[in-house]
C-alpha cells in the first residue's frame, strides 16, 4: 500500500468529508463553474461557498483562476487518483473476504437437503 502522500490524502479525505463539497465537485466535473454557481444549489452565502471552496483548493482537487471580478473553478482530478489507489488496497481486501464468505455459503447450501 503507498502512503507515499499521507498529508495530501488526509487533506483530500477531509475535503471529501462534507456533502456539500462532494456535491461542488460533481458539479465541476461537466465543466468550470463560478463561486456563484456552485453556491446557488445549496442556498448559501458566497462567504460559505468560498470556504468549501478553499478546502477543496487546499486539498488541490480544484483550481480557481480570477477573471476580472469573477472566480472561476475548475475540477482538478489529480489527487482523487492517489486517493483511489489507497481505497484500492482496501477493495482488494474486502473482494477477498467477500469471495471466502461466498465460498462459506455455497458449501452449506450444498449441504442443505432440497425443499
Amino acid at each position: 500500500m503507498v502512503e507515499l502522500h499521507a498529508p495530501q490524502l488526509d487533506t483530500v479525505f477531509h475535503a471529501l468529508g462534507d456533502a456539500t463539497r462532494r456535491s461542488m465537485l460533481r458539479e465541476l466535473s461537466d465543466g468550470e463553474r463560478t463561486v456563484s454557481q456552485l453556491a446557488e444549489p445549496f442556498s448559501i452565502s458566497l462567504a460559505a461557498a468560498s470556504k468549501h471552496i478553499k478546502a477543496l483548493e487546499h486539498a488541490g482537487l480544484i483550481r480557481r483562476e480570477v477573471r476580472g471580478r469573477t472566480h472561476i473553478c475548475r475540477l482538478d482530478p489529480g489527487p482523487l487518483a492517489a486517493a483511489q489507489e489507497w481505497l484500492n488496497f482496501y477493495e482488494r481486501f474486502w473482494n477477498s473476504r467477500l469471495d471466502v464468505l461466498d465460498r462459506i455459503l455455497r458449501e452449506e447450501d450444498q449441504g442443505k437437503p432440497a425443499p
